[in-house]
């Protein structure tokens, strides 16, 4: 079989990635050569693929689910936003330009031009390609300058479902005005829906899903259940607003408490579903000093705008209370720079000379080049691998060496990302850290952090197997778009910018 498919959904965190790693996983146990794509992905969790290209980790995580190494191609354009008006451009792996939502219009023919390049390329080599779409198709004042959505569907004739997220409510509204906003051309494109998050009784949902069809002409491909224990791997740090994870009951007789410190600009927070993923561990985001007070260990994790995150911990007073903290703090790429004693910033903030908290003997420069790596060490006895991301060089002036960081008592910090992933590390590393606080806590020796990511992907291909109609599926991504009716309003066709 040879065809593509595009998940679209009605609002961003409606469970695109998720869909699209499903579909992914389902195909591949099906023999199928698969690859997921996503255009243009804006998002602060990033990976490393092998060659040292970096790209949303959403992508990186379907890549695993369809069986392949994740490559530059499958997230040809990767957007950093650093503020609310500027954001970084990573163009095939590589930081491009910084720029504001005007400047970003001058690059638009040639990200147009490579994304539909990374495609045909994914095309050639896949027998199917799961593409997923950014935000929503129905953000029409976009639509002139699109290229992840419905201007993707369009160019590439990619059939389009889309996917809602009905525990938010307001799914059938949502249904029908995404489609109905639309330009007919673009509607034309849109096969059906998904709804996802579902829990109730199915037979109170039939009546509604059978309006929608007489509404739209347009099939329902199934009801995906909620599924407690698949948060994982998300670009979105809206998917972190109130987060507590619950633990897994502990292999011990306690509990381990982590507070990770929600910073505004929050990037790859994703190092820290290792941790909610070990046994009696509990993982919370915090954005206030009581939330550290309980704590066994402290996560300062990483920052797209490190000089502007560090002025946010100073002002809500979790700069002092990092400072007078006694107990364990575990800082990463840009919690790791915050955590020195000095950074130089003329790159990302343009602010020159800032002091750090002062914990570390570390010295921190911002330089124009970003580094992206894959490095391999050793830690607590144990053998690690992770990946770096970032622009700061750090000068460390002390302390114990620790994954090209530092160490001083309970403080430590590392430019790694993923190091937690390692299971051998991570059970060295919790229990060092429960004997710091005090703590009866034993890590389990079981944990397999790989095999419950697998687990998890599996658990995906499972929800596409058993709850969508997977031969209309494969019908709609061989056959190509239905040439689906159009609603009102439909947009008229917008004026070209």
């Amino acid at each position: 079989m040879k065809g593509a498919l595009l998940v679209a959904g009605t609002t961003s965190d409606a469970g695109k990635s998720v869909v699209t790693a499903g579909i992914c996983r389902w195909l591949a146990r099906q023999g199928v050569r698969v690859a997921p794509y996503k255009a243009q992905n804006m998002s602060l969790n990033s990976y490393v693929t092998a060659d040292g290209a970096e790209i949303g980790r959403a992508q990186a995580m379907q890549a695993q689910a369809a069986g392949l190494e994740p490559v530059a191609d499958m997230n040809p354009i990767l957007l950093k936003p650093g503020s609310d008006r500027r954001s970084q451009v990573v163009l095939m792996g590589r930081p491009v330009a910084d720029v504001d939502a005007m400047e970003y219009g001058e690059l638009r023919d040639l990200l147009r031009a490579t994304a539909l390049e990374s495609l045909a390329r994914l095309r050639d080599s896949y027998d199917v390609v799961v593409c997923e779409g950014a935000g929503s198709p129905a953000e029409i004042n976009l639509r002139p300058g699109d290229i992840a959505n419905m201007g993707l569907a369009r160019a590439a004739n990619l059939p389009v479902i889309v996917v809602g997220d009905i525990d938010r409510g307001g799914v059938f509204a949502a249904f029908y005005g995404t489609v109905g906003l639309l330009e007919a051309a673009d509607q034309a494109l849109v096969a059906g829906f998904v709804v996802n998050k579902f829990r109730g009784a199915r037979e109170l949902l039939e009546p509604g899903l059978d309006q929608l069809r007489e509404l739209t002409g347009r099939r329902v491909y199934g009801v995906l259940p909620w599924l407690d224990g698949l948060w994982m791997d998300v670009e979105d740090s809206l998917a972190l607003d109130g987060r507590t994870v619950a633990a897994r009951p502990p292999y011990g007789r306690r509990t381990l408490r982590v507070a990770v410190v929600r910073l505004p600009r929050i990037s790859n927070f994703t190092d820290v579903d290792a941790l909610a993923a070990e046994p009696g561990v509990v993982v919370r985001f915090v954005t206030d000093p009581a939330g550290l007070e309980d704590a066994d260990l402290v996560v300062l994790p990483g920052s797209r705008a490190t000089v502007s995150d560090l002025a946010w911990l100073r002002r809500t007073g979790l700069a002092d209370a990092l400072v007078s903290r006694t107990g364990p703090i575990l800082g990463i790429c840009g919690g790791f720079q915050m955590l020195g004693r000095e950074i130089v910033d003329e790159v990302e903030s343009g602010a020159g000379r800032v002091d750090g908290l002062g914990l570390l003997p570390v010295r921190v420069e911002f330089a124009a080049g970003k580094i992206l790596g894959r490095p391999y060490g050793e830690a607590y006895g144990q053998p690690v691998r992770g990946y770096e991301i970032h622009h700061g060089r750090a000068t460390v002036e002390g302390g114990e060496p620790f994954l090209d960081g530092c160490r001083v008592g309970a403080v430590q910090g590392t430019t790694w990302h993923g190091a937690l992933e390692n299971d051998g590390f991570r059970r060295a590393f919790l229990a060092d850290v429960a004997a710091r606080a005090g703590r009866d806590f034993v890590p389990d020796p079981a944990t397999d952090f790989a095999r419950l990511r697998e687990e998890r992907l599996d658990a995906l291909g499972d929800l596409v197997e058993r709850h969508l109609d997977t031969g209309a599926l494969l019908d709609l991504i061989t056959d190509g778009p239905p040439g689906a009716p159009a609603l009102p309003p439909g947009a008229p066709r917008p004026r070209r910018r």
